[in-house]
């Protein structure tokens, strides 16, 4: 089974303890490296990783560039953000709401080179009795408080003219979530893959918002430290190789890509039909075409800021006065919140080499 902990909920705890350390416009020096660690936790989205290293395709890319490249998998998703937050980690896969909440917000400059996935269909909020989302006021709702299953509720009801202060939500763990939804007593709930699918089954349960309604905001990404990747680019440019090379192979629909696929479903402890099923509700970027433009798009600044407002809105900002103390830049030199304090990037360059097939 596939176990995807997006749970943000030590996220306001780091932020609290590291917001005050602050961090300049302009990223520190950092030495340069041959070997660098990127941390991964399973997700579907994110297999890519762990295959191309037992594929050999990160010692190719690695090799090109004369360095060395670990792959490492941290088994909580929480966990590997910390590590990478508190410098274990040269890079992390990360959720877009994580980044800023748990580095970002932090103070540890940190920049996401690659645009991987959104969410289109792996979260979602289901119901008993009823298939009108507006039948959810005065409610509770069992979910994982302060999670992208938080946000995806929040964006859900306010497409119904609704607020969060309209329900009662319940904390729920994501190991929970599938019994708890079993009981008569709970008539709400939200989650993500595998759990979404299996609470689906459930008798009298109806889906009645999913993240394929909010496409592109909840997001999956490559971020590295942003003094590491100034000081050494050559990091950047193998794994966006390593990236789009394994990618462009996963979604072959022949032989070939059928055994990648498997292989990656392996990997996460799932079936190969398991894994498939969750990938039909993973929009991934393999072309890196797409993904530029859907980083250079004004719709991602919109994203991140329903993201940023909902985040600080929950307390996730500690020691913030406002949504805007968190700087955050995009391409075409545009910014959002305090641009004398960015410490998330969107950084599209490596994308685009790969666009231009210059790797």
């Amino acid at each position: 089974m596939i176990v995807s902990i997006r749970n943000i909920a030590k996220a306001g705890l780091i932020a609290g303890m590291l917001l005050t350390a602050g961090c300049s416009q302009t990223p520190g020096e950092a030495p340069k490296h041959s070997e660098f660690n990127i941390g991964w936790s399973i997700y579907a989205g994110w297999m890519p990783w762990p295959y191309a290293q037992q594929a050999g395709i990160v010692k190719k890319w690695a090799d090109k560039y004369g360095i060395k490249i670990n792959v490492v998998q941290v088994n909580d998703y929480v966990e590997s953000v910390n590590q990478y937050t508190a410098g274990k980690l040269d890079g992390v896969t990360v959720a877009n709401m994580d980044a800023l909440t748990i580095p970002a917000a932090g103070g540890k400059d940190t920049s996401a080179i690659i645009v991987g996935d959104y969410s289109n269909g792996n979260d979602g909020i289901l119901m008993k009795g009823a298939s009108d989302l507006k039948a959810i006021k005065g409610q509770s709702v069992n979910l994982v408080e302060l999670s992208v299953s938080h946000y995806l509720l929040a964006r859900g009801l306010n497409s119904v003219g609704l607020q969060l202060k309209d329900v009662k939500t319940v904390n729920t763990g994501d190991a929970d979530i599938v019994g708890a939804f079993a009981s008569p007593d709970v008539k709400v709930a939200v989650a993500w893959n595998p759990q979404l699918n299996a609470m689906k089954e459930q008798p009298g349960a109806k889906q009645v918002f999913s993240s394929a309604d909010i496409p592109g905001e909840i997001l999956d990404l490559l971020c590295v430290d942003t003094a590491t990747l100034k000081a050494n680019p050559n990091l950047g440019k193998a794994l966006a190789g390593i990236w789009y090379e394994t990618t462009a192979l996963m979604v072959r629909q022949d032989a070939e890509g059928k055994a990648a696929r498997a292989a990656m479903a392996k990997l996460a402890g799932a079936t190969p039909e398991s894994f498939d099923k969750q990938l039909t509700t993973t929009y991934l970027y393999s072309d890196p075409k797409a993904a530029v433009a859907a980083t250079d798009a004004p719709a991602l600044i919109t994203t991140m800021t329903r993201v940023r407002d909902f985040s600080f809105s929950k307390g996730l900002f500690k020691g913030a006065a406002s949504a805007d103390a968190v700087g955050m830049a995009f391409p075409g030199n545009k910014t959002l919140g305090d641009a004398h304090h960015v410490t998330l990037r969107f950084d599209d360059s490596f994308m685009k080499l790969a666009a231009d097939g210059k790797l």
